[in-house]
């Protein structure tokens, strides 16, 4: 549906045989929408790594960071693996940068509901954080005042960008979600700018 709103291709798929070499390097970007488990072999690792190392582009949604845990590449591309998350309940979330296309016009306090992701790591170190959860707005939080929910990072000289949101299917017909989506999978295609130049490849 962004796609077609916004003039860009999409091809939508569940098979993993189309994770070759040849099959990846025309596209932008590549979107995990909600995976989970183990969901490559290593033919289509090593395919994935090359598309990355080629300057490609990786957009994780929700459960994207629930997937692959004995991939270490894998967890260096998502930024951070899921741990745990409480029912679905009415959050806030505070916008770090104002500036990226991902979070530009959303509100600096932008207040919705969702499934809210704890991790087994704060990832700041090493990824550029674009919104927090504020954990005093909602029961079961486990990450303490410094809760990412959304980041970017540059990665083998691609683009990866990530958002813990969008476990329910209300978000998807969100206005706001849908505007923090589509500059996720701008940047990370490289057709809107991406991470800060001052963050280090990875």
């Amino acid at each position: 549906m962004l796609g077609a709103e916004h003039g860009f291709a999409v091809d939508d798929t569940e098979d993993a045989g189309r994770f070759i070499e040849a099959s990846l390097t025309p596209y932008k970007a590549i979107v995990f929408l909600s995976t989970t488990g183990d969901i490559l072999d290593a033919e289509q690792k090593t395919a994935f790594e090359r598309y990355m190392h080629g300057g490609g582009g990786f957009v994780g949604i929700h459960s994207a960071s629930d997937t692959e845990y004995h991939w270490p590449w894998y967890g260096r591309l998502v930024g951070a693996y899921f741990a745990s998350h409480p029912q679905i309940q009415h959050a806030r979330i505070h916008i770090e940068d104002l500036d990226h296309p991902s979070t530009k016009g959303l509100p600096v306090t932008w207040e919705r509901t969702d499934e809210w992701y704890n991790f087994r790591g704060n990832p700041r170190d090493v990824v550029h954080v674009l919104a927090t959860l504020d954990e005093t707005t909602y029961s079961g939080g486990a990450m303490g005042s410094d809760h990412p929910i959304a980041w970017c990072q540059t990665i083998d000289a691609g683009r990866s960008w990530y958002t813990a949101m969008g476990h329910t299917k209300e978000s998807y017909a969100e206005p706001l979600f849908r505007r923090h989506l589509l500059g996720g999978i701008e940047s990370a295609a490289g057709l809107a700018p991406g991470c800060p130049s001052g963050d280090r490849p990875r």
